[in-house]
């Protein structure tokens, strides 16, 4: 009986639960399935290097433009999920996700590659990283800390899970099955899974969490023109302050920092003499040890303000970088990815929470996205700099102490925002016309 009462008890929490709560597990589940090709990219560089013959520059070309793609659509993504909800966006996305991994698997000409990953998946890339964070979110009042960590430590599993399992698809398989089985599991999910994702909590007649207490009925679904009036007046508002673009520009150095190591580090590894399957498995540990900082970093920076615990967690991103001038052995590369995966997953976890604290509850996927796109050219920059430094010296100990300085550089700039102690325009929604206004809700007697 008694273990029956628990399962009751924690059956009917399930199903009673807000949610909010529903919406971080399917954006983790979205962000782990669209994102994983990506973060496994490594694999995909030794066995697309053997396969085909194509320079390592090329390759890594293809991954930088994808970056650039994803970033130049961000803002517009942003807009667009703002303007129509992130819903129909993503199914748009959905398309584009399932398309480039089915025409992945055709192709026979480094074009090919350029066209169908860098191309159609990065278009994909756009509008799922820019709308499955900021959706999360605005479902959320308070507790905003701890359902980013939950999505992003969920959603960052990713890599450590799949990346294994990609290697050994890719290896026991031929290139075409693989990603056929990639493409066909990989869009059922997704658009499994949008059908019960809602944009914002109007959509559903509810409340964000921790709003709503006291009675009062949530306000109805708004008009796309009122949307797009007040997403154009906060952002027009949201241009004046320093965190604006100062923030584009740290997301840019952090990725910087960290693509050069995610795209090269296994590479690197098999020139020292490791082998893939070992090698892979730098990937699979420092994405699991960024779960944890992926999880404790926005609730730190929720409870304790976002500068210094991201500033924190620039500076260990950049330090783990110095380990790879005496990796050697498998263990060696397998500590630094430990300690590399806790800096690298606390730089980029928090990024939601100091918007939160910088401009509240309003309509910020557009200022989320000109930040992605800070975020994609730093990607794209990162992954090119490593490649072309490689095969310009045959060695990578430049592209090391890039990485380190793009870090630091992060952590400086980070200090030079403003407090989160305090909004900076909490009254943005004054310079919108009556008509665009969100009424004051009724009570629900």
């Amino acid at each position: 009986m008694p273990e029956e009462n628990l399962f009751s008890r924690t059956f009917n929490s399930f199903v009673h639960a807000h949610y909010g709560w529903y919406i971080v597990a399917i954006g983790a589940a979205m962000q782990l399935t669209t994102n994983f090709v990506s973060q496994a990219f490594a694999v995909l560089v030794v066995v697309i290097r053997d396969n085909f013959g194509w320079s390592l520059t090329a390759i890594v070309l293809a991954y930088s433009l994808r970056s650039v793609i994803g970033a130049v659509l961000a803002p517009s993504a942003g807009v667009l999920g703002d303007r129509y909800g992130a819903r129909k966006v993503m199914f748009i996305g959905g398309g584009f996700f399932v398309g480039g991994l089915l025409l992945l698997s055709t192709i026979t000409a480094i074009w090919q590659l350029f066209l169908y990953y860098s191309i159609v998946l990065g278009i994909a890339q756009a509008l799922f990283r820019v709308n499955i964070p900021t959706t999360v979110a605005a479902w959320f009042k308070t507790k905003l800390g701890v359902a980013v960590g939950i999505q992003q430590s969920a959603g960052g599993m990713g890599a450590s899970v799949l990346a294994p399992g990609l290697a050994i698809l890719l290896t026991q398989t031929d290139w075409k099955t693989a990603f056929i089985i990639i493409g066909i599991g990989g869009g059922a999910i997704v658009f499994g899974l949008l059908a019960f994702f809602y944009s914002e909590p109007s959509d559903r007649g509810k409340f964000p969490y921790g709003e709503g207490e006291d009675g009062k009925t949530p306000t109805a679904s708004l008009s796309a023109e009122i949307t797009k009036i007040r997403s154009k007046i906060f952002l027009k508002r949201a241009r004046t302050t320093r965190a604006f673009w100062f923030l584009p520009l740290i997301h840019h150095l952090g990725c910087v920092g960290h693509a050069i190591i995610i795209v090269h580090g296994v590479f690197y590894a098999t020139t020292r003499g490791v082998s893939l399957e070992a090698a892979t498995l730098i990937i699979s540990i420092y994405s699991f040890t960024s779960i944890v900082s992926r999880l404790v970093v926005p609730i730190l920076a929720d409870h304790l303000g976002a500068k210094g615990v991201m500033a924190l967690f620039y500076l260990l991103q950049g330090a783990s970088a110095l380990m790879l001038f005496w990796t050697q052995e498998p263990w060696h590369f397998f500590m630094f990815a430990a300690v590399f995966g806790i800096g690298f997953g606390g730089e980029m976890s928090a990024f939601l929470v100091i918007n939160r604290q910088y401009y509240g509850m309003g309509p910020v996927r557009a200022v989320f996205g000109v930040q992605s796109m800070g975020a994609g050219l730093g990607m794209a920059l990162g992954g090119l700099l490593g490649s072309v430094i490689y095969d310009a010296f045959g060695s990578y100990e430049i592209a090391w102490i890039l990485s380190l300085a793009a870090s630091v550089g992060g952590m400086i700039a980070i200090l030079l925002m403003e407090s989160t102690k305090e909004e900076l325009i909490p009254n943005w929604e004054e310079a919108l016309p009556e008509e665009a206004r969100i009424p004051v809700t009724q009570s629900a007697d």
